[in-house]
């Protein structure tokens, strides 16, 4: 029974944990900061329920990576009836900005005038897509608004990990290859498929090494936008010992048709694992992509490393 000076005899005390001083210490929270511009997500190809859904998941990552941030979908090839287009996000963005301050001087509240960019705009791409990219940029210069345009989301030790998990999620790698059980269908050679030319191949490659170092088998890059680049990639691989292929997308989604992944893998011979979807990295990444941008990232998120 307690006392009205503590507990009972020989009942145990919780006492207040102390405040852990310097490096040990837990972070402040991090918010968006008020009349910060707004995220706005660059979503390419067709829109559609799925892909409208993707898009949402992805900026529900971000908006709980960061409370109180205004984040908003654009479609490259939107219709404005359904699927908003990204120069209609960002007119919509700059009038409810004018919108808000007006209100407030028409209120006698003392208010600091819109300054800065309106919007920083975010492509949904994993890698560089220069015909993509330049599609993003054009609707931005439309738009007439003041906006920053980031660059796509990868190369980024987070995409290597959603890269594995998508394999072991088919079935064709080991979710942990320090533990000690097999994968029958395990592949011993990775083909990596980007869209965007050279300058992607070349970029999914660096994420390829991070995604090597992970699953301890040789990963190659190649474009499924140009003809016999899978086919010559899986021919390297096989001259090389590699018998059982798996095609990874190196891709979100929305940028390409799923049934170019298809008959890639048929081309290859080999299975292939789903896009990188709306896996939580990508919300992170568009995060971090914009608090770079405005210079209040506190640091990059940092990936699963290999086990």
């Amino acid at each position: 029974m307690s006392s009205p000076t503590g507990p009972a005899s020989g009942l145990p005390v919780r006492m207040p944990r102390p405040r852990q001083p310097g490096r040990h210490r837990r972070p402040e929270p991090l918010a968006a900061p008020e009349g910060a511009p707004a995220l706005v997500l660059a979503v390419p190809g067709t829109p559609g329920a799925a892909t409208r859904s993707l898009a949402e998941e992805v900026v529900s990552i971000a908006r709980s990576e960061l409370p109180g941030l205004d984040a908003r979908i654009g479609y490259l090839d939107g219709d404005d009836a359904e699927f908003a287009t990204l120069q209609t996000v960002l007119a919509h963005t700059t009038q409810e900005r004018t919108a808000r301050y007006e209100q407030a001087v028409a209120a006698g509240v003392e208010a600091k005038a819109p300054e800065g960019p309106v919007a920083v705009v975010v492509p949904l791409l994993a890698g560089p897509d220069s015909a993509l990219l330049r599609q993003v940029r054009q609707a931005v210069m439309d738009s007439r608004v003041a906006a920053d345009l980031t660059d796509a989301l990868g190369p980024h030790p987070l995409l290597a990990e959603a890269l594995h998990v998508r394999l072991s999620e088919a079935g064709l790698a080991r979710a942990d290859r320090a533990r000690l059980f097999t994968v029958a269908t395990a592949a011993d050679g990775i083909i990596l498929a980007s869209v965007g030319g050279e300058e992607a191949v070349q970029a999914a490659g660096i994420t390829g090494m991070l995604l090597a170092a992970r699953l301890a088998v040789p990963v190659m890059a190649a474009a499924l936008d140009q003809e016999g680049s899978i086919a010559s990639v899986a021919e390297q691989l096989r001259g090389s010992g590699s018998q059982q292929l798996a095609l990874a997308p190196y891709l979100i989604g929305p940028e390409i048709d799923s049934a170019l992944i298809e008959d890639a893998a048929n081309e290859a011979g080999c299975s292939a694992a789903e896009p990188l979807g709306a896996y939580p990295a990508i919300g992170k990444l568009a995060l971090a992509k914009y608090t770079t941008a405005l210079g209040i990232a506190p640091q990059q998120p940092q990936g699963t490393p290999a086990r």
